[in-house]
């Protein structure tokens, strides 16, 4: 991955996410505050400009700068975890215009990391680590068994919006959507699925730049 990829990456992340905003709101209306499609299109609006307006060397310093931003920006949970999740991959990567299959790994790991250790959500409480588990854990096994990146990211999306459609028959055990008790069942993560949307960007942006 080098520097026009990672930012190609998160203008998709963008684009999907605001594409997506009514559907993200009606599932947060449904088991939170109604407010994750407009936070987020908000936070990844700033993302976009802040990369228009800066030049980077190095691969890590796009994710820094968009965790940093979507932090800045956002309210609520969502700024937090999504902004630590970029600062953390970013900090996790090693200096230079371009990084391994390996390097991101590793980068997706600290992400993961630091979203479960800011939200002390594991897999099964019906969060967006329900959808960046297996996501995670696809990409790396396609990475270990050789494939190249379009592949790779690809099974990240399909692992990663499975985990989100799940979510669905889970009882939420984290933040908001946790008062609701057995009443959330039947009901999508919406961070879950905006976490798909993410990890479908880069398999879009993987595959165009293949």
């Amino acid at each position: 991955m080098d520097v026009d990829l990672a930012t190609g990456w998160l203008r998709a992340a963008a684009a999907s996410i605001a594409e997506a905003a009514p559907e993200l709101t009606r599932l947060d209306s449904a088991i939170g505050d109604g407010d994750h499609g407009s936070n987020l299109t908000r936070g990844f609006t700033a993302v976009v400009a802040a990369l228009d307006a800066g030049a980077f060397a190095n691969v890590g310093d796009v994710f820094v700068k968009a965790g940093t931003t979507l932090i800045s920006t956002v309210g609520g949970a969502s700024g937090p975890l999504y902004g630590s999740a970029f600062r953390s991959l970013g900090k996790a990567l090693p200096a230079g215009p371009s990084v391994t299959l390996p390097d991101l790994v590793a980068g997706l790991h600290a992400g993961l990391e630091s979203v479960r250790k800011l939200g002390g959500a594991e897999p099964g409480d019906k969060t967006i680590v329900d959808a960046y588990r297996p996501a995670l854990d696809a990409f790396e096994a396609a990475v270990a068994a050789g494939s190249a990146l379009p592949v790779a990211a690809a099974e990240a999306a399909r692992a990663a919006e499975q985990g989100a459609g799940a979510t669905a028959g889970l009882r939420a055990r984290k933040g908001r959507a946790s008062y609701l008790g057995e009443r959330s069942v039947g009901h999508r993560d919406p961070g879950a699925t905006s976490t798909a949307l993410i990890f479908t960007a880069l398999a879009r942006s993987a595959g165009n730049s293949g």
